[in-house]
């Protein structure tokens, strides 16, 4: 088991602010060490960047957080890949998390970045926020049909053959949701059913 967790957003009135600040930062992990009774995170990854905060400081106060023990590897979410290798100049980053999915490419450069580069890549909402789950699109529902599969599992298929840098992290409500996640792993794409539900 590998705990990763998250910093630099806030919750105020229903909403989420980006919060990058090192002092922030500091307290959130302090936060998160207790909560989670650990002494040293094993994955910490920047939530997003702040617009208000230069990524430099973000990084830079994981960075000294790593030095003293707390955070065995940094990683960043919500990041452009111009982002990423400001952050990478700094240190070595591991891991990166956006939004990525079937539905939504918007990352494929950063993807290819991390495929190129090792880093890995666990997309969010890699299920489109469960629409994907629905099956609405006929190429999904059709491949999954031929495999006896879900359409979920043939898009987190889908995923795992884009990229060996990919993990995808969906979300999973239900000991049978675990257990027909996982059986995405299994399920293998032709070339020409990984190429249709790429079109």
């Amino acid at each position: 088991v590998v705990i990763a967790t998250k910093g630099g957003f806030l919750r105020r009135g229903g909403g989420w602010i980006p919060n990058g600040r090192p002092a922030h930062l500091r307290v959130a992990l302090e936060g998160s060490l207790r909560r989670l009774r650990v002494d040293r995170i094993a994955l910490y990854q920047l939530h997003t960047v702040d617009p208000g905060v230069p990524i430099e400081e973000s990084v830079g106060a994981l960075v000294d957080l790593a030095s003293q023990g707390k955070i065995r590897h940094i990683g960043v979410s919500n990041v452009t890949v111009e982002e990423l290798a400001r952050a990478r100049r700094l240190t070595r980053v591991v891991s990166v998390q956006n939004r990525y999915s079937l539905a939504d490419r918007e990352s494929e450069d950063v993807v290819d970045v991390c495929t190129r580069d090792g880093l890995g890549f666990l997309p969010w909402y890699p299920l489109a926020t469960g629409a994907l789950a629905r099956g609405r699109d006929e190429r999904l529902r059709r491949i999954a049909r031929d495999h006896k599969a879900t359409p979920a599992q043939v898009a987190l298929a889908w995923l795992l053959r884009r990229s060996p840098a990919i993990l995808p992290i969906p979300g999973t409500s239900s000991a049978a949701h675990l257990e027909e996640n996982v059986g995405a792993a299994h399920l293998r794409l032709s070339d020409e059913e990984f190429e249709a539900l790429a079109a």
